[in-house]
């Protein structure tokens, strides 16, 4: 089977290139440092899978598993949160390890999402599990029509103002959805605008009342 790597660590790449070129059955046709690399070679190589880092220096790997040509995409990264998972899975990734996975559990999944099947390391699927059959809160009207299709996602799928309530600043909104800060304050900016509030402490206040966040009050007397 026939696999492009795309993850921007020299060191780790080097290391699952060998790992995978090692076998008999696995043949690492192209490497990419860049989420436009990593576009690029799938579409014209046509791979049996991509392996995909998320924190990539020019996009993030999201958008870039978004934008593969139906090639199954393994997700390795270092991070393991939910928000980060599920929106990895609902971008289109057939399986996610983290980088701390042993060679054979890597192997096995390669060869599993190649094949059309589905793999996640134990821990994530311990999260899945976790949150996919934890109670159910509220349920909540359909929020904010005014907004794209893109910026929904950002609330729906991503969570944006659900950090935003935690009081969570730009920087590490990034981090944790893997976008440039830039991109994060564009986001913010253009919702705050469809949304008419003025500043953050509105934006938080909408977000509350549309189910999204956490009192930090509430959270303190609950304590």
């Amino acid at each position: 089977m026939r696999v492009v790597l795309c993850d921007d660590h020299p060191v780790f790449l080097d290391g699952i290139t060998a790992a995978l070129s090692a076998t008999d059955d696995i043949d690492v046709v192209a490497t990419a440092a860049t989420g436009e690399e990593g576009i690029r070679l799938a579409t014209e190589l046509r791979p049996d899978l991509v392996v995909m880092d998320l924190g990539l220096p020019d996009m993030s790997g999201l958008d870039a598993i978004r934008r593969l040509p139906g090639v199954p995409v393994l997700v390795l990264s270092m991070s393991e949160d939910d928000p980060t998972v599920l929106a990895a899975l609902k971008a289109g990734a057939r399986g996610y390890l983290v980088k701390l996975a042993g060679r054979s559990e890597i192997l096995y999944a390669v060869r599993t999402v190649a094949m059309g099947g589905a793999v996640f390391s134990g821990s994530v699927a311990d999260r899945l599990t976790a949150f996919l059959t934890r109670p159910a809160g509220p349920a909540a009207p359909c929020a904010f029509p005014e907004l794209t299709d893109r910026e929904r996602e950002i609330l729906d799928l991503l969570d944006l103002l659900d950090l935003l309530a935690r009081g969570h600043n730009n920087q590490r909104i990034a981090r944790s959805l893997f976008l440039a800060e830039k991109t994060v304050r564009n986001h913010i900016s253009h919702i705050f605008t469809k949304l008419s509030v003025r500043d953050r402490a509105e934006a938080v206040a909408r977000a509350r009342n549309a189910g999204l966040g956490e009192d930090p009050g509430r959270k303190q007397t609950q304590q």
